[in-house]
């Protein structure tokens, strides 16, 4: 028996000549790729301009990969994490974040990581599988769909910085920005898009090759290979020496400035030396700080530095000319750190398979 391919893994290429192939007409293509990824069906049958032969030629041929929400907390501060299954049973998340003025998504781009960075929740969680196109369209349109219900307000960005590492599924990862882009899918802006990655240096030089006109971000955390190191395992394959020349590349062929991501961890990298160190590499191109307050996960390894080492740390930078935000923590009264939810509901799925055992 021949295995159903993933309809929303097909480029708009590969699906007409798909739609050829079963000897339908090329406008056909256009009228499922709109149900696909403008619409966002879960099925077939409700493709409701393609005839019912088509539909069920296109059942026996393919399906679509939806994801499901499962579940939800919403914080005091209006944050939104969500949990949603994918059709193979596992859980990523997507977090909504309201601020007064903007929305942004915060989606995943894979079923756990492999990059297993200390101070995260995801590192815990193994890496199982790449996120498809369609999977990480599915949390931005259900987010998009949630700021509107909850807030009656549209989403304005979206940052790849959940689970995963997205440059590790660059392919399909860019193919999630073409289809929450183009007017064929969500229409969005790509100006608003962030991709957030730990560091991978050959591939922030191919988003450079590729003319990428999203934003990169490139997660910090300690302007120094010991202590980057430390934390963050892939820094001892893509160092700040080749991570500051891969910025430099993106940048050139871009024209982008670059985004530095730095979670503030109390007595570990929250000193006047440790924001000097901060300022001198962000001299390598044009880009803007991220201070980000920290959102504590179980193990207690790490905490949040203090309201005013952050503040003092911030004003340090602006001191040296550099543009910083400070990021306040949010959903501190649920599990927003990036990975809690999702190893909640393995646990939970961990324990319910015990019971059933016994």
């Amino acid at each position: 028996m021949q295995r159903k391919k993933n309809i929303r893994e097909l480029s708009e290429d590969e699906l007409i000549q798909a739609i050829l192939d079963l000897g339908e007409k090329k406008f056909r293509a256009s009228q499922i790729i709109d149900w696909l990824w403008n619409k966002q069906v879960a099925s077939f049958d409700e493709m409701q301009n393609v005839p019912k032969g088509l539909r069920s030629q296109l059942e026996e041929h393919f399906f679509i990969d939806k994801i499901v929400l499962s579940d939800q907390q919403i914080s005091k501060d209006k944050t939104i994490k969500c949990a949603y299954e994918t059709f193979d049973k596992r859980v990523v998340e997507g977090v909504l974040i309201p601020t007064s003025s903007r929305t942004t998504a915060c989606i995943s781009s894979q079923v756990g990581c492999s990059l297993s960075c200390k101070f995260c929740a995801t590192g815990k969680l193994k890496l199982l599988r790449n996120l498809s196109p369609g999977e990480i369209v599915d949390q931005v349109s259900s987010l998009r769909d949630m700021a509107l219900e909850k807030y009656n307000t549209p989403l304005t960005n979206i940052v790849y910085m959940g689970m995963g590492e997205p440059l590790l599924n660059y392919r399909n990862m860019m193919s999630s920005i073409h289809w929450i882009t183009s007017d064929k899918g969500l229409g969005m802006s790509p100006k608003r898009i962030t991709v957030s990655t730990a560091g991978i240096a050959k591939m922030i030089k191919k988003m450079g090759d590729d003319d990428v006109k999203v934003n990169l971000a490139l997660s910090l955390h300690a302007a120094n290979d010991r202590k980057r190191s430390e934390i963050m395992e892939i820094n001892d394959t893509n160092n700040l020496s080749v991570l500051t020349e891969a910025l430099q590349y993106f940048h050139e062929k871009t024209g982008t400035r670059v985004t530095f991501e730095y979670i503030i961890f109390d007595k570990f990298n929250d000193s006047l030396e440790d924001a000097a160190e901060l300022a001198a590499f962000a001299r390598c191109v044009p880009c803007k700080i991220n201070i980000i307050e920290y959102n504590p996960i179980d193990d207690g390894e790490f905490q949040r530095a203090s309201s005013q080492k952050t503040d003092a740390f911030a004003k340090f930078l602006e001191s040296k000319n550099l543009v910083v935000n400070v990021r306040r923590s949010r959903g501190k009264d649920i599990d927003a750190a990036c990975g809690q939810l999702a190893n909640k509901n393995k646990a939970l799925k961990e324990d319910e398979r015990v019971l059933k055992v016994k």
